[in-house]
């Protein structure tokens, strides 16, 4: 009794540590006490991440089954953008990593203007086409006239202020990277506290502000965005984190750009064969109807808020892999995997468990037309299955881009998506007529195929003689 509460009081004591931002060195020590202290502050900055949709998600569905299916396919577009900002914030973490483990502060910080220089330009690129394109994206995606003409605003909006997606991601990654993960975490809280109260008022319209409708979601979340990444900008430049930015490191580096660029390209090459995956897929369900769709939208969105924390445990995984290397310490980055790798297992299995038991009831508080919970609850069981599979492949995927590594997943992902499971998805659904559960088993079987060869590969060890 004495020693699990003696356990307790020492859990807490970290947790309290980690949230706060007090510990920052991670190539000594316990490596337990290392994952705990990166991941904690990771996997609440990613729930943060994920509650955006799912507010959304929430305050749309009491609009109409076109408003929800509206969301569901502005986000499969949008997850090209995501693709870009991840790909290039993977090459962020990984430099800055290797430079703080190296000790070299200033090279961090060059290495995070580059970063936000080539990350703006993209987003630029982008908004233009958003901003001129809406309707025409929509039509792409499959949509009906109907859903066109109700839903275009939303994402005219936010792929217009896309590049408040684009620098969110880029600079949490310089923070992570550097170890702040409590600054990337604190950061979205405070954006998700903004759109949480922002996002009724524009959709529903309070005092002189109009009611928006589903294009009030989208509103309240750029604003939401584009405040944290002012928020950023000044802790960056104000020197409140362990990287700071002065005037003299505004300047374009070729040397940098280069190496960035480099390291950056697997990464983005990697997530839009992967999130591309997802446009096809969004557009196969839309064959069945909006609200099949809607059901599906809400699925994934629900999914999202397990598979961020998830995903936050693989970030912390690369952090350590990226700055042990910087290090020398090439067997404390590997052990760091195989345990983040555990932890998360562990987590995604309760989960699983969860949502199978309880899938209707969770659809219930999004929506209560029969058929889109109906459909919401298939998706998240049949998906929901593979999740262990999923937990020790984003760890082990996440740690060969923190090695910069980038070469490798781009080819696992290639393979495992478009070569199996978009063919897959299409012939089961349309061609033998399984329907959504052809899609879903193409999810599921995918993601537990990117498991099974990261794993293997990873053991060959080729990525810790990379160099960044």
């Amino acid at each position: 009794m004495t020693q699990n509460k003696y356990t307790l009081t020492k859990l807490f004591s970290y947790f309290k540590i980690a949230v706060t931002g007090k510990e920052q060195e991670f190539t000594s020590g316990s490596i337990r006490k290392a994952v705990f202290m990166l991941a904690i502050p990771m996997i609440l900055e990613m729930m943060m991440e994920s509650i955006f949709a799912l507010v959304d998600a929430y305050f749309v569905s009491s609009l109409s089954a076109n408003a929800i299916a509206t969301v569901g396919l502005t986000e499969s577009v949008l997850t090209l953008v995501y693709a870009v900002a991840i790909g290039l914030s993977m090459g962020v973490t990984a430099i800055v990593a290797r430079r703080v483990g190296e000790k070299d502060i200033n090279g961090a910080s060059q290495a995070a203007v580059q970063s936000i220089f080539l990350g703006t330009a993209i987003a630029i690129i982008i908004s233009i086409v958003g901003i001129l394109f809406p309707k025409e994206i929509l039509a792409l995606m499959g949509a009906e006239q109907g859903l066109i003409d109700e839903g275009y605003g939303y994402t005219q909006v936010l792929l217009g202020g896309n590049i408040t997606i684009m620098l969110l991601f880029l600079i949490n990654a310089v923070f992570r990277g550097a170890g702040d993960a409590s600054v990337a975490m604190k950061v979205l809280i405070f954006s998700n506290l903004l759109n949480i109260i922002l996002d009724p008022i524009f959709i529903f319209g309070l005092g002189p502000i109009p009611s928006f409708g589903v294009q009030g979601a989208a509103i309240a979340t750029t604003i939401g965005r584009g405040s944290a990444v002012l928020l950023q900008l000044m802790i960056l430049f104000y020197g409140w984190s362990k990287i700071r930015v002065t005037i003299k490191d505004i300047v374009f580096r070729a040397a940098t750009m280069t190496n960035l660029i480099k390291v950056s390209l697997g990464g983005i090459g990697q997530f839009i064969i992967g999130t591309s995956s997802w446009v096809f897929l969004m557009r196969i369900m839309a064959e069945f109807g909006s609200e099949v769709l809607a059901g599906y939208t809400i699925a994934i969105r629900v999914l999202m808020f397990t598979l961020m924390p998830s995903w936050g445990m693989s970030n912390a995984a690369a952090t350590l892999v990226g700055q042990n290397l910087g290090a020398k310490k090439p067997g404390r980055a590997e052990q760091s995997v195989w345990k983040t790798g555990k932890y998360n297992a562990y987590f995604m299995g309760v989960v699983s468990v969860f949502y199978f038991v309880f899938a209707e009831a969770i659809l219930r508080i999004f929506s209560d037309q029969p058929n889109v919970v109906e459909y919401g609850a298939l998706s998240l069981r049949i998906i929901a299955a593979g999740y262990v599979f999923y937990a020790y492949g984003m760890v082990v995927i996440q740690s060969f881009n923190g090695a910069g590594d980038t070469k490798t997943p781009t080819i696992i992902n290639f393979f495992c998506f478009w070569v199996f499971q978009l063919p897959f998805a299409y012939v089961a659904a349309l061609v033998f007529n399984w329907g959504v559960i052809g899609v879903l088993l193409a999810i599921t079987l995918a993601e537990a195929l990117i498991a099974i060869i990261g794993v293997i590969w990873f053991r060959k060890g080729k990525w810790k003689t990379v160099s960044v």
